[in-house]
């Protein structure tokens, strides 16, 4: 179950990142930390690329489309996480709009990308633990020893891109971006080193 030991360490992965951006945001909004937009942008571009983009279609097409065809058990608790999914694109634009203000400047900038953002890793912990809880007994239950070896290749074949590579248009490296955050984030998420430097 290949598929399974990536898809929890994804959860795990993205739960740190979203702990840690709450953090930084956080030492900003109180003084203790510089603001780096860009930083928190590429932030916002990497759960744009990853979790949203790559994460999600892999666990419709090789855990819950192979379920689905198994059992009709789950239906209910598939179709509401399924919908959850196709909101990506509002999840990330709520955020993009909520940064480009406090970019911009505009007055409680800082406390209202926060909220924002609050919302958002609330959304996720709660997304998370439904499939944790409710889908995987179902996928253990239920799954054929082909489903699995399927479920493995597509699970290992789609890269994170805080693997540090860039995409075509150039963008940042995430893997350089990451160890800046967790430069700043506290342990036992990142190393508690406080506020960073640009390189």
């Amino acid at each position: 179950m290949e598929a399974m030991r990536i898809l929890m360490d994804e959860h795990q992965s993205l739960a740190a990142i979203i702990h840690a951006i709450r953090y930084m945001i956080k030492e900003i909004g109180e003084g203790r930390l510089e603001p780096d937009h860009k930083l928190l942008q590429a932030m916002v571009e990497y759960l744009d690329a990853y979790p949203e983009k790559r994460h999600h279609p892999k666990e419709d097409e090789f855990l819950f489309g192979p379920l689905k065809e198994r059992t009709p058990e789950g239906a209910e608790v598939l179709a509401h996480l399924e919908r959850e999914h196709a909101e990506a694109d509002a999840r990330i634009k709520k955020l993009e709009a909520a940064l480009a203000r406090y970019r911009a400047g505009e007055a409680g900038g800082c406390a209202a990308f926060g909220d924002a953002f609050d919302e958002y890793a609330e959304f996720y912990r709660n997304h998370m633990m439904t499939e944790e809880r409710e889908v995987i007994p179902l996928l253990i239950k239920h799954l054929t020893a082909e489903d699995w070896a399927r479920a493995d290749a597509g699970f290992a074949a789609s890269r994170d891109p805080m693997g540090g590579t860039r995409n075509a248009s150039g963008q940042e490296d995430f893997a350089r971006i990451f160890s800046k955050l967790v430069a700043a984030a506290p342990a036992p998420i990142g190393l508690g080193a406080g506020p960073y430097k640009d390189d």
